[in-house]
């Protein structure tokens, strides 16, 4: 890993342009994790915590409740969420868990079937950053192995749920195959890092605008969400008449798949989509446009 970067673009950002000339590349992302999560059933020594309602269960005795929290994501979310960008005509990026698909290869078929892109999002639910490095490739490894075989794509890109080690863009680097990673969350554009000596794209994500907030905190009504998207698209939008950005927004099967808050994304794509020089692009796309027309200087 390189030294922190704490100026990046600095004062004067690059005066790039989109396909088209748009003033705003919007990047769609849903996380599909359902059943990847720590299960009693796959081995760990305690249940998923992670939930809207904190849980009573103890550790070591599965949590039924919170398994089916879950499993709406998987069952009907996940449907839902697809369906409104099918209306919308909107393309995505899934980052996706291989052991989730494999637990529901339907909906590795139908992302690809739309020609949506499979993104890495680890096996499971695994954290990276207490991973020896060669247990860290073989789970990489396992994954791409994984996700090829269910959704017939070989994953050109990576996120880490719980963030990357010191050792993941080097392994990512040296596997290969892959055109960028999104773990970061440091712009508003691409921007390239230096990994054993090579330039790295990398294609920053947001947890800012991103429904995880409802379970985390920050986020309560559905016009919350609806207005924090759109005050992200309306602040970059009117950027962009100078210097144009991306937007990305995270979304989840189990949160944002839910009948209310689908409302909030469907009201705000139905608002963006009625602004003229908006590129709503897989973050593939933007990784490919920004590698041939913004390659790294030198």
């Amino acid at each position: 890993m390189t030294e922190r970067d704490l100026i990046g673009y600095g004062k004067n950002p690059p005066k790039i342009h989109w396909p088209n000339n748009a003033r705003i590349a919007v990047s769609v992302v849903i996380n599909y994790e359902e059943g990847s999560e720590y299960s009693l059933l796959d081995g760990n020594d305690h249940h998923e915590t992670n939930n809207e309602v904190p849980s009573p269960v103890p550790g070591n005795i599965r949590d039924l409740f919170n398994e089916s929290m879950f499993e709406y994501g998987s069952r009907a979310g996940v449907w839902r969420l697809l369906r409104i960008l099918d209306k919308y005509q909107i393309p995505a990026t899934h980052f996706c868990c291989a052991l989730a698909i494999e637990r529901n290869p339907a909906v590795g078929k139908e992302i690809t079937r739309r020609g949506d892109e499979i993104c890495g999002h680890g096996y499971r639910w695994e954290e990276y950053y207490s991973f020896a490095k060669e247990e860290e490739r073989a789970s990489i490894i396992k994954t791409i192995a994984s996700l090829e075989k269910t959704t017939g794509q070989r994953p050109e890109s990576w996120f880490t749920r719980y963030g990357i080690s010191v050792n993941t863009r080097e392994l990512l680097s040296e596997i290969g195959g892959f055109t960028y990673d999104s773990n970061a969350v440091n712009d508003d554009l691409p921007h390239y890092t230096n990994v054993q000596g090579k330039p790295w794209l990398v294609v920053p994500y947001s947890i800012e605008v991103n429904d995880a907030r409802f379970w985390r905190g920050g986020l309560v009504s559905t016009e919350d969400f609806y207005q924090y998207m759109k005050d992200s698209f309306d602040c970059l939008y009117e950027e962009g008449t100078e210097t144009p950005k991306m937007m990305s927004i995270g979304l989840h099967c189990r949160i944002a798949g839910r009948p209310p808050r689908s409302r909030a994304l469907e009201r705000f794509l139905k608002y963006a989509k009625g602004h003229q020089d908006v590129w709503f692009a897989r973050r593939v796309d933007i990784a490919r446009w920004w590698l041939e027309n913004y390659p790294p200087k030198g």
